[in-house]
């Protein structure tokens, strides 16, 4: 049998050491789109529920998916689902209060 020799080189392994943190949120390298989006989402569901505007309401749903899809395992869950639900409820009572299809907002 023969002996195999490790072929790396120890004296260049550099280990990872993550960056610190800036500030109270982070530093200026933090993204925040799904902070952004869930904002969104909120204002154009309560547009939908309060104005009866379907395309509101779609895009209140949108706009949660893409909070919830691009949100980090350490944010809150519960303002996420919360924003997700109102924008569900958003949409149901649209075509709960009327069931006719939608219009584009820039037909007449």
């Amino acid at each position: 049998m023969s002996i195999t020799v490790d072929p790396r080189r120890k004296e260049k392994i550099n280990r990872y050491k993550a960056p610190k943190n800036q500030g109270q949120n982070g530093g200026a390298n933090e993204d925040m789109m799904p902070d952004y989006m869930n904002i969104l989402g909120m204002i154009f569901s309560m547009c939908g529920l309060m104005m009866k505007l379907k395309w509101c309401a779609w895009f209140a749903l949108y706009c949660s998916c893409i909070s919830f899809a691009s949100s980090r395992a350490s944010d809150d869950a519960k303002q996420v689902l919360s924003s997700f639900m109102l924008s569900v409820s958003a949409v149901v009572m649209s075509y709960l209060q009327n069931p006719a299809a939608m219009t584009p907002p820039w037909a007449s």
